[in-house]
């Protein structure tokens, strides 16, 4: 996501619902992925995991799933953004079989009391096997 703020929800991340809207709980859902223990089997359940990240805080996940050669140095979450809903647009491609992928989604966001939304198509590619952030590409 171009916003590189992060913030924990308000939602319960240790058996709440994930804040991906799955509808699963996030232990089952994100919550592995973020821990390492499972990868993300497509594009899309890796944007979904990104997105919990920035819900929960998990900036150790959002650098780990960024492509080696367009990840920061680091992330600064911003204490003043509360990620408050994901909507998924659109993907093409990003399967289990597939080397690359995009997905457009809405992210949804409450900045100092007021809603906004961020609205991307990013782009996924495989590195060393596993699904990782690309970059951004424009509208």
């Amino acid at each position: 996501m171009a916003k590189r703020g992060a913030r924990r929800s308000a939602a319960d991340p240790t058996g709440g619902p994930c804040p991906c809207g799955s509808g699963l709980p996030y232990p089952d859902c994100c919550g592995p992925i973020h821990r390492g223990v499972s990868a993300a089997a497509t594009a899309e359940a890796l944007m979904r995991s990104r997105y919990s990240a920035f819900a929960v805080g998990d900036t150790d996940h959002l650098l780990r799933s960024w492509h080696s050669r367009t990840r920061p140095a680091r992330l600064r979450p911003d204490p003043a953004t509360r990620w408050t809903r994901l909507e998924v647009l659109d993907t093409d491609r990003g399967g289990l079989f597939d080397a690359e992928g995009t997905v457009r989604f809405r992210a949804h966001y409450r900045e100092a009391g007021r809603p906004g939304t961020l609205e991307e198509r990013s782009r996924f590619v495989r590195e060393d096997g596993r699904w990782v952030y690309l970059d951004a590409l424009p509208d």
